[in-house]
């Protein structure tokens, strides 16, 4: 076994070159895939794909729905806030009247009193 020290530069670079030559050959040995295979792969791979755009395409659906019942709840709470202001709105104008009703009764005895 050398040892780093010893081996000099172009030693080393030599070293590296054989080392990445035999990596190439390594890969050039590797068997390539035949014509059924990449369309074997193709066909795996557009299935792949349309089944990704459908849960896409559910996804997307399922935001639209959620986003309409979304729109419709807040549009339904926001008519039923309408609703209770406007009966708020009718019931302190009734007591208003009742108020001001009792507080004419009260002046019409007291002017009645003074008569």
């Amino acid at each position: 076994m050398r040892h780093l020290k010893e081996a000099d530069f172009n030693e080393r670079r030599k070293s590296a070159a054989e080392a990445k030559k035999a990596l190439l050959e390594k890969l050039k040995k590797i068997p390539k895939p035949d014509a059924a295979e990449l369309a074997a792969r193709a066909e795996a791979a557009a299935e792949r794909e349309s089944r990704r755009q459908a849960r896409a395409e559910e996804k997307r659906l399922a935001a639209e729905r959620e986003k309409a019942e979304a729109e419709a709840q807040a549009a339904a709470e926001e008519a039923r806030l309408a609703a209770e202001a406007e009966e708020r709105k009718a019931r302190e104008a009734e007591e208003a009247a009742e108020r001001k009703a009792e507080r004419d009764r009260r002046y019409a005895a007291r002017k009645a009193r003074q008569r």
